[in-house]
């Protein structure tokens, strides 16, 4: 089996991710969402609703598992499952002068490649700091996240069970 990890903090996952995580999903047999926790980060969402929003969202498609990462190097939790890649979707060249380092220590730490996709343009604006600002200041972000995560910005809790369809990518 060919499995891939795309990995972030997904604080909260947004239309951008979904797109780069489904294109993953069309060249590999499993991707797996692994879902982090930086801590020099400040989070708006506990692990738990991150890995809740992430899991409602991609629950409609096969070959996509939602775990937390853990503990411990992104490289050795790629070892323990088998993955033979890491995907990044990439915005910018700055997203590419952050990741690439990261990418080399992986190679170098596990063996494990780190192929980067770039993001489809109707998303290189989207980030999820820009998410959350525009949304506690009262704008309009439900063109840019799925519905579970507008109902946790909206402050509704428990589970929404319905599937939200996927952004197919434009070829």
């Amino acid at each position: 089996m060919r499995r891939a990890v795309c990995p972030g903090s997904f604080d909260p996952i947004h239309n951008g991710h979904i797109e780069v995580i489904a294109r993953a999903a069309g060249l590999f047999d499993e991707v797996i969402v692994a879902v982090s926790t930086n801590y020099a980060k400040k989070y708006r969402f506990t692990l738990t609703e991150r890995l809740t929003m992430a899991r409602t969202t991609f629950s409609a498609l096969s070959g996509i598992v939602v775990e937390p990462v853990g503990e411990g190097l992104l490289s050795d939790f790629c070892h323990d499952r088998g993955v033979s890649a890491i995907v990044k979707g990439l915005r910018t060249s700055s997203d590419f002068d952050y990741e690439l380092p990261m990418a080399t220590m992986n190679r170098h730490l596990s063996g494990v490649e780190t192929l980067f996709l770039p993001g489809d343009s109707r998303y290189l604006h989207l980030s999820s700091t820009l998410i959350k600002e525009v949304s506690s200041l009262g704008g309009d972000v439900s063109g840019f996240v799925p519905r579970a995560v507008l109902r946790r910005l909206n402050g509704e809790t428990g589970p929404d069970t319905r599937p939200v369809p996927i952004v197919s990518p434009r070829i």
